[in-house]
């Protein structure tokens, strides 16, 4: 009679060969059990990443997404928090009591930055925050000691201001004492004076949204630079957390104009009537003869040299008079927080790029060098005028003579090393002022162009902007 084996399976009388059978068949059973019970843990735990994975995705990149229902309620708590009085400014009663804010669509919301456009009193302009709500910022310390503000005096507003402004902008105090390029001494205590102007003190709804505003670097930097450059967009005024900087035609790297000239009404810079006379090629040499105005301007206008570490067609825009202007400068740093950028640890030259801006590597001290080793000229020769000025995109006048210097000065443009290497720095200068021939050589290509082309040999501009002018504080 079979004996009966674990399992239930009862050996019969095929001797050995039928007990190893079994056994085996045995084994298989729970050898399948055991694979099946893996593989079903596999499973569950894979469909539990795959539904969390799905939430986190919702949470961060579908919850941000840009819609005209979620900026129409930021907006609308916004005018809620001004009705309770936590935060004021000089757009606040046209935006929530006058209706003169005309809400038109949102632009993109970005890592908690909200961008919306809007129509201020029939004017486009451009709504940002860097955060989306007010109670996100850091409050201003002083209000939590004190029942009322009456006691900070514009000169106490003015030395906690200053002191953001430059932690914000990498100016500290020793820094902006030092010799620079510039004829300002101090960007900030430029603003500062602004903010002494004042015969009353500032209320704490004043304190607090001045204090959101100035944590907010993108604002920080046009504000304090656009009383000073005409190549920055500029604040046209604020609400609580929020502020309006002018609306412009931006660029884009799908166009091969990169501007939309056609959007654009040049004004200023011919005679009334001669609009015909313009093509798109001419425009283009104004707007790229605006690119080494603000070139030279960032290099050697202010106290510090400002780098620009973000270079492409959407960060910059056109005014009417072809003027350019950067829009989005939050990868914009002057030289001394440059420096503190591109001082780190390295082991060969490729550790020792940030963006568009580069250096080098000190392999003896496994350091990268805190200065610059390209330019800013040099990026926007390689970026923006290389795809404008080559022989494909000019077709048939590419072989002209002066196209001809113009692509090999844009060549020579984008192969120059603008910054200064180990052995200049102490004392040469060589790179420096080959940087400067090729700005001048480029400035004169195109200025001929212009005149071969019937254009106006004057460059006209209007530098002094009209209209709305925003002054910190004046709400």
């Amino acid at each position: 009679m079979g004996a009966m084996l674990p399992g239930g399976l009862v050996s019969g009388g095929g001797g050995r060969g039928g007990s190893r059978l079994c056994l085996l068949r045995w084994l298989g059973l729970r050898l399948w059990s055991r694979r099946g019970t893996l593989v079903f843990a596999l499973l569950w735990f894979g469909s539990w990443l795959f539904l969390n994975g799905l939430v986190l995705v919702h949470r961060s990149i579908l919850s941000d997404y840009c819609t005209d229902d979620k900026s129409k309620r930021i907006l609308q708590r916004l005018c809620l928090e001004f009705g309770e009085g936590s935060v004021t400014g000089d757009m606040c009663e046209d935006l929530c009591v006058l209706g003169l804010v005309e809400y038109k669509r949102c632009l993109y919301y970005e890592n908690g930055k909200k961008v919306i456009e809007a129509r201020w009193r029939g004017n486009p302009v451009i709504l940002k925050s860097k955060l989306e709500n007010f109670s996100s910022y850091e409050p201003l310390g002083i209000l939590d000691y004190q029942d009322t503000a009456e006691e900070l005096s514009p000169l106490d507003v003015v030395f906690y201001a200053t002191l953001e402004i430059r932690n914000s902008l990498g100016l500290a105090e020793e820094n902006e004492d030092e010799e620079g390029g510039g004829s300002n001494s101090s960007l900030a205590r430029l603003w500062g004076k602004k903010l002494k102007n004042r015969d009353k003190s500032y209320s704490r709804a004043e304190l607090a949204s001045l204090w959101s505003l100035l944590q907010q670097e993108e604002y920080t930097f046009l504000r304090v630079l656009q009383d000073l450059s005409t190549h920055v967009a500029k604040v046209l005024g604020s609400c609580g957390h929020f502020y309006a900087v002018e609306y412009l035609s931006a660029g884009h790297a799908w166009d091969q104009n990169i501007f939309s000239l056609e959007e654009v009404a040049v004004s200023g810079l011919q005679d009334p009537g001669a609009r015909g006379r313009w093509t798109a090629r001419e425009m283009v040499h104004h707007i790229a003869l605006s690119f080494l105005d603000m070139v030279w301007h960032f290099d050697n206008d202010f106290t510090h040299k400002l780098h620009l570490c973000d270079i492409k067609p959407e960060n910059f825009a056109i005014r009417k008079d072809l003027t350019v202007v950067a829009i989005d400068v939050d990868m914009a740093f002057f030289e001394p927080k440059m420096r503190d950028i591109l001082d780190q640890n390295c082991s060969s030259d490729d550790d020792c790029n940030f963006f568009d801006c580069s250096s080098w590597c000190n392999l003896n001290k496994r350091r990268c060098s805190p200065r610059r080793r390209n330019s800013n000229l040099q990026v926007i020769c390689e970026k923006i005028f290389r795809p404008w000025f080559s022989p494909t995109l000019l077709g048939a006048k590419a072989g002209l003579p002066l196209q001809v210097e113009l692509q090999r000065a844009v060549q020579e443009c984008s192969e120059t090393d603008g910054g200064v290497d180990e052995k200049e720095e102490d004392g040469g200068g060589g790179e420096a002022d080959q940087s400067r021939d090729v700005h001048q050589r480029l400035f004169s290509i195109l200025t001929r162009l212009l005149k071969e082309g019937g254009a106006s040999g004057e460059r006209t501009r209007v530098w002094e902007e009209k209209g709305h002018v925003h002054t910190a504080l004046n709400f």
